[in-house]
């Protein structure tokens, strides 16, 4: 039994840049949901954070079902 240490090293790589994109993401969405409330309470609207905050999670979302394909397919 032989290892490919290359390709071992490249799905490393791999799976920890797509974990800090989806955790930068999150947290990033997180965040912006938090604004849209203290925006709301200043009597403002808080529509740009709400979107912003679901196109992040909608990029998580796309992250992870992208995953879960790759295993499946």
């Amino acid at each position: 039994m032989t290892i490919d240490w290359g390709a071992l090293g490249a799905v490393f790589a791999v799976a920890l840049g797509s974990v800090a994109v989806l955790t930068t993401l999150f947290a990033f969405g997180v965040r912006e949901l938090s604004e849209r409330v203290t925006v709301k309470e200043t009597g403002g609207t808080g529509t740009a954070p709400a979107a912003i905050a679901t196109a992040c999670f909608a990029v998580c979302a796309a992250i992870v079902l992208f995953g879960i394909y790759l295993i499946i397919a």
